[in-house]
């Protein structure tokens, strides 16, 4: 196994995975994933974003209306799972998005959240170039704050996994290991706002 590390290291297998799952519960109950984004539902451009960013495979995890998100949106070339347990918070679609990778040989996991389109390739690009080892934990920042994307390396699925919880996610396994996280500055390539409030929808084309 570590004869492949050097080769991995230089050319990765870093799988993307999207968190799609949110009911909108401050957007009156619109799902994110099918907030439209210059004539597209918002899930459309996340997935550009990891595919043209050098991630695969895909894997998308779904939740709120979940079968209307999969008839109005083209998620070609995607795995997709469903999260029955969505409203509990990220934390469950994240460790089901992370579940589904380990029949893959995939090296890392590059993690989007469906509803941060000021987030596009370049910088999902950059953090995916951040990897360096099966241990590797990296994340965007913004003039130094971190945010996302966020890379995790396979041989920390697990312990983020048992990790993460109602609607923090990965937060707590990453405040704990901060000292490992490559920080890779993308303020000058994306903005890290989110679509969390009616007054966010500003943001959208």
């Amino acid at each position: 196994m570590a004869t492949d590390r050097p080769r991995r290291a230089e050319n990765p297998k870093v799988a993307g995975v999207l968190l799609a799952a949110g009911g909108g519960r401050r957007l009156g109950g619109r799902p994110k994933a099918l907030l439209e984004h210059r004539g597209r539902p918002l899930i459309e451009h996340a997935v550009r974003s990891l595919r043209n960013g050098g991630c695969g495979p895909l894997h998308v995890v779904l939740g709120a209306a979940a079968e209307e998100v999969r008839a109005r949106a083209d998620l070609t070339g995607c795995a997709v799972s469903v999260n029955p347990g969505w409203e509990e918070g990220m934390g469950s679609s994240l460790r089901l998005g992370l579940a589904a990778l380990t029949a893959t040989d995939a090296d890392a996991a590059l993690v989007l959240l469906v509803d941060q389109p000021g987030i596009g390739a370049e910088a999902v690009a950059r953090v995916r170039l951040a990897y360096r080892s099966r241990m590797s934990l990296a994340a965007a920042s913004y003039d130094g704050e971190r945010g996302h994307p966020v890379l995790f390396g396979a041989d920390r699925w697990t312990d983020i996994a048992a990790a993460a919880a109602g609607d923090q996610g990965a937060r707590s396994y990453l405040r704990e290991h901060r000292d490992a996280i490559t920080l890779v500055e993308c303020s000058d390539v994306a903005e890290a706002y989110d679509i969390d409030t009616s007054q966010d929808l500003k943001h959208l084309e």
